[in-house]
């Protein structure tokens, strides 16, 4: 039996209550947020499957009991850790909503790398493991959906400033630019050695050439001086 000291040992400040053992002590979304790090970390180095709650705990310093009281299973924390993944991406979006510069867009963009060596791996098994789990499929679905939605308006505004090509919809160069952007993202994967920072300058260019109004994108290709 305890004694009225032990009783003691775990208060929260402002109600004096006892906290039960095993509780992770501090603020939530920090612990969280570290929890999510550390799946990314392990699914990018050791792949989905062996991404177990226990690895993905020793990863972070933590006991198995501490990710269970954030996260029932491994499905609520892959699922938790895609949500994070799409708000990267909508960050990305608002940052350049207003100026619709579509070369900020891609310079954010393909930044993501060069912050955090992980984001690109772990994504791209995220997005493998969505094609056999219907959960982790409605999240990317949902979220792509609204993704695009957000970046064909910007490429509209673009549109009508006369940045962004009319002659082909801004549905359509939404559709290319992802798929672009997708594709980049598995590469990244297995062929890390292209992605350079010259290269990737020389791929922000080229997206830029490639959107620009017909007229623009030649002057930009003319080699004369």
């Amino acid at each position: 039996m305890l004694d009225g000291k032990a009783k003691r040992v775990h208060r929260e400040e402002d109600g004096g209550q006892a906290t039960p053992r095993g509780r992770p002590v501090g603020d939530r979304e920090t612990r969280r947020k570290e929890l999510l790090n550390a799946a990314a970390s392990v699914i990018a180095q050791e792949g989905y499957t062996k991404a177990s709650l226990r690895a993905v705990a020793q990863h972070a310093g933590q006991s198995t009991g501490a990710v269970l009281h954030y996260f029932a299973n491994k499905e609520e924390l892959v699922a938790a850790l895609m949500e994070s993944v799409f708000d990267h991406f909508d960050s990305i979006l608002e940052a350049v909503r207003e100026s619709t510069d579509i070369r900020t867009l891609f310079q954010h963009w393909l930044a993501l790398a060069e912050r955090n060596e992980m984001f690109w791996p772990v994504t791209s098994e995220l997005f493998a493991k969505g094609r056999r789990e219907p959960a982790f499929a409605e999240i990317i679905a949902r979220r792509y959906e609204r993704y695009r939605r957000v970046h064909t308006s910007i490429l509209k505004a673009g549109q009508k400033r006369g940045t962004v090509r009319t002659d082909i919809p801004a549905e359509l160069l939404t559709d290319q630019l992802c798929a672009m952007s997708d594709g980049w993202m598995l590469m990244y994967s297995v062929e890390p050695g292209r992605f350079t920072p010259k290269r990737i300058r020389a791929r922000i260019e080229a997206v830029c050439t490639l959107i620009a109004p017909p007229a623009t994108a030649l002057a930009a290709m003319d080699p004369s001086p």
